[in-house]
């Protein structure tokens, strides 16, 4: 900016007569000397320039650019010469742009761009005309009489042309005045205009404008010559429109109808489609019924209808698949992140269909939480197969009549979705997508699942029968693939037509991934902005991932992304900074405080506090199980949410310890003497499940007996009144929810120990998985001093003896 400043001081220090002026660049426009003009500005660059000369002497260098579609025009695209004007006016306009008002004050020539930032800034010079030649001569009146004539004719000859402007020409005898208000008020090009401008001979200037006129009056010419000749094929047109309007009414009244034309249509387009013989025979009894009624009564309307509708299906229209195995791989890799195992499956129908195209029934249910992308990867399917798409939402389909159709005996029927979808699709194997079949209703009006048994079932679904169309249909080459959140809601015949392939929640990593490879290039492109001016920090991410979304999809994810994007757009436009770099230390400015804390372990060891985990449709989460040992007798109290599997498990774990006191040194009579108060955090949100078994009883025995719990261990499990260990599911959620928590050891069912391959990497380097069998293996990690205490020979009568298992003796080891 100094640099500037003192080139500035230097230029002017050294030409007093010339003029360090900002410059607004015209676009499309060419400003004369005494000419008054209003325009619109937008562009930023002219914006700041004109705030530049409102603050001073409100003179401003306007000139024209020389190609009208550069938004972003550089001095080597500037005329040279243009006009020093008095800004008169501005406007703002409620849409960002400025009506601004100038008139011209003299001619002047561009020497040298000063800056070109923030605006244009030029040193300018007067560049007047040469007034050497004699303005007086015979020559000079011959020109302004031709000039004159001329601008006349092209007045006559251009519609709406101001009475004003041929009055003020005509009576004008100065030849400067008269070319430049001439020129300005024409509808020339502006390279016309500025040649004008920027030739300095008055008497060359008269001779430029007087061809100038001559050739746009030739073009005005052949312009109303093509005009009127156009007018008389109008009028000739709409005259034979009038006259056959005026035959058919007579016909009309005469009973003399084109219906017969419409008929033989009608049987051509059903013979050309070679459709099976009972459907030919339906349309062509309709079409035979519509030439027996009066073409404008309403039943001709239905059967006309009727008839559009079934002929407008794709009828024999096939597709042909190309399936090819490597490129739809590549295709489902470059699309979506992880789910590798839906991946897999994918592939595997694509491989069978190259094998068997004829192959049916095979219909695929992606179940999983919102925002998991089972939407797209039906789409990717459709593109990797070279298939149309076509997608039916069923979300809050309560009508049996919008799958099945309405009968056309009622006013307003139309086909069903199904069928409208073949016809949308334009071919007979298309893939349907039918999206969210766990939201369908059911009401008075039929259940719409049940109408889907028919669709989904590869015996059935050859002919399937719309009730308005009332001929069967073939559906079995059709590739149906539904989406659901949850299949508790879907009817178990219609849920055993269909193959299950689950997706789960993404783990933190994949969101990681996700965002960064696939969400934040596609939200960059479609906010305008490239990786050179807004950079995210991978930190950001994880913060974004970690304190601002809690969800099992990307969408809020996404969401935020975007909401970052255009703030930092909104200070790069207002120019508050060239590059925005967000990162985890200055997230906070943009999005505000933290809305989620993330899941951190005690610092110190606790009697009654242990870590369990547990899945939700968000993810995985840490579910901390506190008890409370109090004076009493003997009550049980549950707090926390608590759902009937999770009460179920509490008192199978109080069970087992009442029949294994001895062992794990708690007394013996605590089941009457002692109140137990089991709480699990964050009592708002219902929490049930089979995972939380192992964690009770955890927790009782360490409150009972005294002994801390290591808070660097977490576990799930269910148990049972033996003391064994079941299995769960959703073990890769729980186990990245551990994983963020920073735990060290996870205690797991000893049946999901093969789980343990789907697990990420990450997890499976940073965190110790000890399988168990039973409680006393979960005991022993999670405890800080566990040592079981042999039992007396009383308790070894009463434990109870599976089956194939001795009674141990004394001194035998406890049976594990």
């Amino acid at each position: 900016m100094s640099e500037v400043l003192n080139k500035k001081e230097e230029i002017l220090t050294t030409e007093e007569n010339h003029l360090v002026i900002p410059v607004l660049v015209l676009r499309g426009l060419v400003l004369f000397p005494q000419m008054v003009l209003h325009f619109d500005v937008g562009r930023d660059k002219s914006i700041l320039a004109l705030n530049q000369v409102m603050t001073s002497n409100r003179q401003i260098f306007l000139v024209a650019q020389k190609n009208i579609r550069e938004d972003d025009p550089k001095v080597e695209d500037l005329y040279k010469v243009g006009v020093v004007a008095q800004v008169k006016q501005i406007i703002k306009s409620p849409g960002g742009t400025w009506r601004v008002l100038v008139e011209g004050m003299y001619r002047a020539k561009m020497i040298e761009v000063v800056s070109e930032t923030p605006y244009f800034e030029a040193l300018v010079r007067g560049f007047p005309l040469k007034t050497t030649r004699n303005l007086k001569s015979a020559l000079c009146d011959a020109l302004m009489r031709t000039v004159k004539d001329l601008f006349e004719e092209y007045c006559f000859l251009t519609p709406r042309m101001p009475k004003e402007l041929v009055i003020n020409a005509l009576v004008s005898e100065d030849p400067i005045h008269l070319v430049e208000y001439i020129a300005g008020n024409m509808q020339i090009e502006v390279e016309d205009k500025q040649a004008i401008l920027t030739q300095s001979d008055p008497l060359k200037r008269l001779e430029m404008l007087a061809k100038l006129l001559e050739s746009e009056n030739d073009i005005l010419s052949l312009e109303q010559e093509i005009q009127e000749k156009v007018k008389g094929q109008i009028d000739k047109n709409q005259r034979e429109y009038y006259l056959r309007e005026q035959m058919r009414a007579i016909s009309g009244e005469l009973g003399e109808d084109d219906l017969q034309q419409e008929v033989d249509d009608y049987y051509q387009k059903i013979s050309k489609l070679k459709l099976e013989q009972e459907v030919a025979e339906k349309l062509n009894k309709e079409v035979e019924r519509m030439s027996k009624l009066p073409s404008n009564s309403h039943e001709a309307g239905v059967i006309r209808g009727y008839l559009d509708s079934v002929l407008e299906l794709p009828w024999n229209k096939f597709t042909i698949d190309k399936i090819d195995i490597k490129k739809a791989k590549a295709l489902l890799d470059r699309e979506h992140y992880g789910l590798q195992k839906v991946k897999e499956r994918i592939l595997e129908l694509l491989a069978v269909r190259k094998l068997a195209p004829d192959i049916k029934g095979q219909i695929i249910c992606l179940v999983g939480p919102p925002g998991v992308g089972k939407t797209s990867i039906a789409r990717s399917i459709a593109k990797s197969m070279g298939r149309k798409y076509v997608r039916i939402s069923l979300g809050g389909v309560r009508d049996e009549s919008d799958i099945r159709g309405h009968r056309k005996t009622y006013i307003g029927s139309m086909p069903g979705r199904i069928m409208a979808a073949m016809k949308q699709s334009g071919s007979t194997n298309p893939l349907m997508l039918l999206d969210e079949v766990d939201k369908l209703g059911n009401d008075f009006r039929g259940d719409p699942s049940a109408a889907l048994l028919e669709v989904l079932d590869s015996e059935q679904n050859h002919a399937f029968r719309d009730h308005y169309l009332e001929v069967p249909f073939d559906l079995s080459h059709v590739l149906f693939i539904a989406t659901a959140n949850s299949l508790d809601t879907i009817p178990a015949p219609l849920l055993d037509r269909m193959e299950v392939i689950e997706i789960t929640s993404y783990t933190r990593e994949e969101k990681f991934h996700i965002a960064k490879e696939h969400l934040l290039p596609k939200q960059r492109k479609r906010h305008g902005l490239t990786a050179s001016k807004v950079k995210f920090d991978d930190d950001a991410i994880y913060a974004l991932i970690d304190n601002y979304t809690r969800e099992a999809g990307v969408r809020s994810l996404e969401r935020q992304l975007a909401s970052l994007l255009r703030k930092a757009a909104k200070r790069i436009v207002s120019g508050d900074s060239k590059k925005v770099i967000i990162s985890n230390e200055n997230i906070t400015e943009y999005l505000g405080p933290r809305k989620f804390k993330p899941e951190e372990i005690q610092g110190v060891d606790e009697i009654g506090l242990v870590n369990g985990l547990a899945w939700t449709s968000v993810g995985g989460e840490m579910l901390q199980v506190e008890v409370a040992v109090l004076d009493g007798s003997g009550k049980v109290e549950l707090t926390g949410s608590l759902g009937d599997v999770m009460k179920e498990s509490a008192m199978a774990a109080i069970s087992y310890i009442r029949s294994k006191w001895e062992i794990y040194g708690v007394e013996h009579d605590f089941y009457k003497t002692k109140d137990l108060h089991i709480h699990v955090p964050e009592g708002a949100v219902p929490k049930d499940g089979p995972s939380a078994g192992v964690t009770i009883c955890t927790a009782l025995v360490s409150a009972l007996s005294g002994v801390p719990v290591k808070q660097e261990v977490a576990m799930t499990g269910e148990i049972t009144l033996r003391g064994r260990v079941l299995p769960i599911g959703g073990l890769k959620e729980k186990t990245m929810a551990a994983y963020r928590a920073g735990i060290k050891t996870v205690a797991i069912p000893k049946e999901n120990e093969p789980d343990l391959a789907e697990i990420d990497p990450i997890v499976r380097d940073n965190i110790k998985f000890v399988p168990a069998e039973k409680i006393d293996t979960v005991l022993e990690t999670a405890l800080v001093k566990f040592s079981k205490k042999k039992p007396s020979p009383a308790l070894l009568e009463s434990l109870p003896i599976e089956e194939g298992q001795e009674m141990p003796k004394a001194n035998s080891p406890i049976p594990q």
